[in-house]
């Protein structure tokens, strides 16, 4: 399936996202998202694993939380993604992420299930998206009480890892 592929205006998502879609330097969110899949696996597997239950700070994610949130945040936007192509005009609630993290059980997880857990997410969503049409990813709904259009969930897929990511190799490394 042919799409043309172009940054979000900034119309398609509430302002905050900005920093996420900032994050992805091309036109093309889906090869993003196909693309840093192997560096984000690589980066994860050089891991020792006692870094994954590091935290920088006394209230800060460990890695496996970090993880996690990645994973849900992805899940969550994906979801938002479909039920507007699908031109569900059904407004979508708000998460709140401080409060799924002492859900996800990730202290308890290894890291190569948050790993394969990560990978089955992604390829789902790559799934998904690859047969999106331009007119399903120009819908536009509403999530959060904010007008979101599926290209532009998918641009804060891909940012959103971006941004974490970032974070961690700056944070939680010397």
């Amino acid at each position: 399936m042919s799409i043309s592929l172009k940054r979000p205006e900034e119309k398609e998502s509430n302002v905050y996202y900005k920093k996420y879609i900032d994050q992805v330097h091309s036109d093309n969110f889906l090869n993003v998202l196909e693309n840093t899949k192997p560096d984000t696996l690589a980066f994860l597997n050089a891991l020792e694993e006692s870094k994954w239950n590091f935290r920088y700070a006394e209230d800060k994610w460990s890695i496996k939380e970090v993880m996690m949130h990645i994973i849900d945040t992805e899940r969550i936007m994906a979801y938002r993604a479909l039920r507007i192509a699908r031109n569900d005009k059904t407004p979508l609630p708000g998460f709140e992420q401080d409060d799924y993290i002492p859900f996800t059980n990730a202290q308890n997880r290894t890291p190569a299930s948050i790993i394969d857990e990560y990978l089955a997410v992604r390829r789902a969503t790559t799934e998904m998206f690859r047969y999106f049409d331009d007119e399903m990813l120009n819908r536009m709904g509403t999530a959060s009480g904010n007008p979101f259009t599926p290209r532009a969930l998918g641009f804060i897929i891909a940012g959103h890892e971006a941004h974490h990511l970032r974070i961690v190799k700056e944070r939680y490394f010397d």
